[in-house]
Order: C-alpha cells, then structure tokens, then sequence
C-alpha cells in the first residue's frame, strides 16, 4: 500500500504539474505573440540584458533554501520562520546594491534607457522575498494542483496588462510591468494557499545550520543562471540589443516548451526521489520511469517545436522575427535533453550531495562563457552550435555521477533514452520530407504538427511503449473517476 501511495502521489503530481505547466505554457504563448506583434526586437533585447542581474539576485535571495527545507523530514515552524525573514533581509540589501549600480550597467551596455528600466524590472525579485517561503510550503507538500492556479492566474493578470501597454506604445515598459506584476500576483496569492504564516520572533540559526547544504546549491544556480544569460550579456555587449532581442525571442519560445516539462520534473522527483532513498534498487527503478516519462515527452515536444519554428514565427509576428527562426530550431535540441539533466541534478540532490551539482555546473559553465567568448567573431550561429553541443555531451559527466551515488548503469539509461530519441528523430525527418512540397505557410504550419502526431503516437503504440500506455490509462481513469 505504501508503493502504491507513492506511486499514486507521483502520478498525481506530475498530472497536475503537466496541467499547470502546460496551461501557462499556452497562455504564455499567447500573450506572447500578442507582444511579439507589437513590439521590436530592440525592445526584447533591452530586458533580456538586464535579466541576469535580476535572475542572479533572485537566486542569491533564496539561498538554496527551498531545496534544503525539503531535504529535512519535518520543517519546523522556527525553519519556515528563519527562512522567510532571511530572504527579506537579504533581498532589501541586494535591491539597493543593484539601485546604485545601475550606472554602472548603463556603462556596461551603452544604453542610457536602461538606468530606470532596471531600476524599475529589479523590483521584482524584492516583492518576490515575500513569497519564497510559502512557495516552499506548497511544493514540499506536493500542493501542485494550488501552484497551477496560481501560474494560470498570475499569468493572466500581467499578460493582459503587458499587452495593453505595448499597444499605447509603452514597448519595453510593458514588457518589464508584465515582469513585475506577475511576480507580484504570485506572491499575493502563495499567501492565500499557504497555511503557514510568520513570527515576530525571529531566530535566523535554523537558516544558518541548513545553509551549509543550501550554499552549495546557492552557488550551483548562480552558475546555472550564469549558463543561462550568457549569451543576453555577450551579445548585449559585442552586438546589441537587436542582436540580443533576435537570440531572446528565440531563446523564449524553447525556454516554454522546456519548462512545460522541466517545471513537471523539478515539482515531483526530488520530494518523491527523497523518499526513496534508502533503497537504491527502487531508487533507480523510480528514477528510469521518471527518465522515460520525460523522453517520450520531451524529444516529441521540443524537436516538433524546432520542426515548425520558422513557420510559426512567420505567422504569428511577420518577417521582423524571421531571424529567430533558425536559432530557435537549433536551440530546440538542447531543450530536449535539458529536463534530463533537471532529473540528474534532482537525483544528487536528493542524495545530499549538492556539492556535485555545484562544481559540476561551475566547470560547465567556465567552459561555455570561455567558449563563446572565444567563439563571438565566428557569428551567432557558431556561439549556438557550441553552447548546444556541449551542453548535450555533458550529460555524461551528470551520468558518471549518478553511477557512483546509486548504481544507475549506462547501458539502462541508453534503453530508457536512446527509443524515443530515434523514433523521435525518424518522425521529424518523414514529417520534413512528406510536407517539403507544401508553400502555403498556414497549411505547412498546421501539416507538420497533424503528420508528426499521428506518426509518434501511431510509432508509439505499435511499437507497445509501456509509458504511454501507462499515462493514458492514469488519465481515462482520472476522467473516469
């Protein structure tokens, strides 16, 4: 009955982070059409240069420390407290340490717009401080069915009210108000979910004993941040805001189809992989079915994305946004394998042994900004190639790792990955070939989908993928129920 709770548990879960992440997914596309029709890609380049600043505070000001509330087996009352006002003390500091250096970004970049823009976008992570806590409260709790209200409606208010200000001509203050307004949202509403509520009497010792743990994760998502924006920063600085709008856009649009899945892994495996740990042989069975569940998922997913990129963009935004289009179809390979390496990094998390994630992401990313750096007289494209490249490959170093914690193989990673990659692979390829003929962008457009559908559940089925008949038994019995 216990495996059965679990397993339960976890099925649920991932349903409702499936249902949450793909939800705000396809609002986000939306809304983000609506804007990409309005706006410019200089006005996407001025945020997307500013967002490593607000992102790296962002993941100075939560210390780790949901990860480490999760990791303890009962959070005390005097945890959550020392967490909360931690991360407010934390965040007021570094909001006016980024207020007095914004000069010095604007020298950064040679763009006077950004002295009040960034001022203005780093509220953001300040007003989110008072959230963080409450955030934590629902995901150790597996409360995923609360967080996708939240998502769904919080994306609703500030899409809505970022799209208006486009269209009176506020472009990239819309932008950086749905920013802000959307964190805001959510930090009102975690506060409505979440029974938990703060003290006055305030002990921060609970947050120092769990930062020895939270430090190293601490420092493993700076660089992961780091990885992230390093192309918004370089380009910024040796080609522009255009340039940078150009790689944003395209950079956007992979990010939502990753985080549709990524989101549903990073809610479910560490608590459910946590409570398995002291067995490794079902440990390692957990973690395979989590692993194929992402494959059949993800490769589809993405790859599809990068099938029909240019003619998505060329409908929803016009030819302004064609230059996009090829960096988001060689971005897409890189967002099919990045929810694998979300699952390793949960798997050593989940170990207690976050200092592997830390210098694992450390060397990564020392090798991709000394790359690219490199890389940036050979063109943008180039820069891509290699930051795709070594990203995949690097999934064998996470894998090494995972051999030595918990005895997974490679050779069982190779069978729980390498099907749907080639049936994967095989579907893109007939879908390009049967519609190559076709000129007319919509009947393209909707052709390619229709095709590769049919061909990947079709390749699916006969070919008796256990996954897939597993999950669509799991929601006729939910729909049933």
């Amino acid at each position: 009955m216990k495996n059965e709770g679990l397993k339960e548990r976890t099925a649920r879960g991932l349903l409702w982070s499936l249902a949450n992440n793909g939800t705000t997914q396809l609002l986000g596309a939306v809304f983000g059409i609506l804007l990409l029709q309005r706006l410019a890609p200089e006005d996407y380049g001025k945020i997307a240069m500013l967002m490593v600043f607000a992102n790296v505070a962002s993941t100075v000001q939560e210390c780790g420390f949901r990860a480490a509330l999760c990791n303890l087996e009962k959070p005390s009352h005097k945890d959550y407290n020392a967490v909360f006002w931690f991360n407010i003390g934390i965040s007021a500091l570094l909001y006016a340490i980024l207020f007095f250096s914004a000069p010095l970004i604007v020298w950064f970049y040679d763009d006077p717009d950004l002295l009040w823009l960034s001022r203005y976008l780093f509220l953001g992570f300040l007003i989110s401080s008072f959230g963080i806590v409450q955030r934590a409260y629902l995901f150790i709790n597996l409360m995923n069915r609360q967080n996708a209200i939240i998502g769904i409606v919080s994306l609703i208010v500030s899409g809505t009210v970022g799209v208006v200000m486009a269209g009176q001509g506020m472009a990239y203050w819309g932008l950086a108000t749905q920013q802000v307004l959307y964190i805001l949202v959510v930090a009102v509403m975690v506060w409505g979910y979440s029974p938990w509520r703060p003290s006055m009497e305030i002990d921060l010792k609970p947050a120092w004993r769990m930062f020895g743990f939270s430090s190293k994760l601490l420092l493993q998502n700076l660089f992961n941040n780091l990885n992230a924006h390093a192309f918004s920063v370089l380009l910024g600085r040796f080609y522009g805001d255009h340039a940078t709008g150009v790689y944003s856009n395209a950079r956007k649009w992979n990010d939502m189809g990753t985080n549709t899945v990524n989101g549903m892994v990073m809610e479910v495996a560490q608590p459910v992989l946590t409570r398995v740990r002291d067995d490794s042989e079902r440990y390692c069975r957990v973690f395979r079915k989590m692993l194929r569940f992402i494959c059949f998922i993800s490769f589809p997913a993405m790859l599809g994305i990068g099938l029909v990129a240019r003619e998505f963009l060329l409908i929803a935004a016009g030819e302004q946004w064609e230059e996009s289009a090829i960096l988001l179809s060689m971005i897409c390979i890189y967002g099919a394998f990045f929810p694998i390496t979300s699952l390793y990094s949960n798997l050593t998390i989940s170990q207690g042994q976050s200092g592997i994630n830390l210098w694992n992401t450390v060397v990564l990313c020392i090798i991709i900004w000394i790359g690219l750096i490199a890389l940036h007289p050979f063109g943008l494209r180039t820069m891509v190639v290699f930051f795709v490249t070594l990203n995949i490959l690097w999934l064998g170093v996470w894998q090494w790792f995972a051999h030595k914690l918990v005895g997974l193989r490679l050779w069982d990673v190779l069978k729980d990955v390498v099907p749907f990659l080639l049936f994967t692979i095989l579907v893109m390829a007939t879908t390009w070939w049967l519609t190559r003929g076709i000129e007319n962008l919509w009947l393209l457009f909707v052709g390619k989908i229709g095709i590769a559908a049919i061909l990947y559940v079709g390749a699916m089925w006969l070919s008796g993928a256990k996954i897939m008949r597993e999950s669509m038994g799991f929601i006729h019995s939910k729909f049933k129920n």
